[in-house]
């Protein structure tokens, strides 16, 4: 008997941010458990990588700026009927209160908050996902439990996605769709890239986390998988937090 209600065989899920770190993750290991995955970033090259790495066949690529309305409607008209949103696409930007311009707090805002939303708003509009469906945020323990110096800009969007899930999640609710968030502390994904913090400075960081390590993309995509499942058939309106117990402290 192969009884299993974290299946997410047969479904089809729509993951953006997709190049890289959690969206990477969460796309192949969906393609490993029989999903068919529609990827998107903006970077075109950096997306083939993940296509090449899915498993399975009848997956797609579409390669859009979700920042830009033209490109958002463009994906929009693109989708099949989807069963899974995974709204990962996001941005960091490291900048004390004091010297926050509007520039950067409309990009921020644009990527991490406004996008997703108005993605998910027209996927629902376009009647893309339907009873049963599952829409899954990429938010972050900062947006909810902890705070730390020059992550104003961040932690502010990410804020904002916290207070969109609930109440989608209870508008939605009568139709028969879930709106559901991961929280993830550290994780090891393109940290070192922006050359703000070191080596060393991320050894000591890691220190401050009970299990004394930092994340895996592939722990958060667990996360989500779970969310996407009809094992979490009755959850909606939450937040799955993946902190290795950070915000125990």
């Amino acid at each position: 008997m192969n009884y299993n209600p974290f299946s997410i065989e047969g479904k089809t899920i729509l993951i953006t941010g997709a190049n890289s770190g959690i969206g990477m993750a969460t796309a192949i290991e969906c393609s490993k458990m029989g999903a068919k995955v529609v990827i998107t970033a903006r970077n075109e090259e950096r997306l083939k990588r993940t296509f090449n790495m899915l498993e399975g066949t009848g997956h797609a690529m579409i390669i859009a700026d979700l920042s830009d309305c033209e490109q958002l409607d463009y994906l929009v008209d693109q989708l099949p009927d989807i069963q899974g949103l995974v709204n990962n696409a996001g941005i960091t930007e490291t900048c004390p209160t004091q010297f926050i311009k509007r520039e950067k707090l409309e990009k921020v805002l644009e990527v991490n908050t406004i996008a997703p939303i108005l993605l998910t708003q027209k996927v629902l509009k376009k009647k893309r996902v339907g009873k049963g469906g599952s829409i899954v945020f990429t938010c972050s323990i900062s947006g909810t439990s902890v705070c730390g110096g020059g992550n104003v800009l961040y932690s502010a969007s990410k804020g904002a996605v916290r207070g969109f899930v609930m109440n989608a999640a209870l508008d939605l609710a009568a139709k028969g769709i879930r709106v559901n968030e991961v929280c993830p502390g550290m994780i090891n994904t393109h940290i070192l890239d922006a050359g703000i913090i070191s080596k060393e400075q991320l050894a000591v960081e890691a220190q401050r986390y009970p299990m004394k390590r930092f994340g895996d993309p592939k722990e958060v995509a667990y996360g989500i998988i779970y969310l996407l499942s009809d094992a979490s058939s009755f959850v909606t309106g939450s937040d799955i937090v993946i902190d290795g117990g950070f915000t125990l402290q």
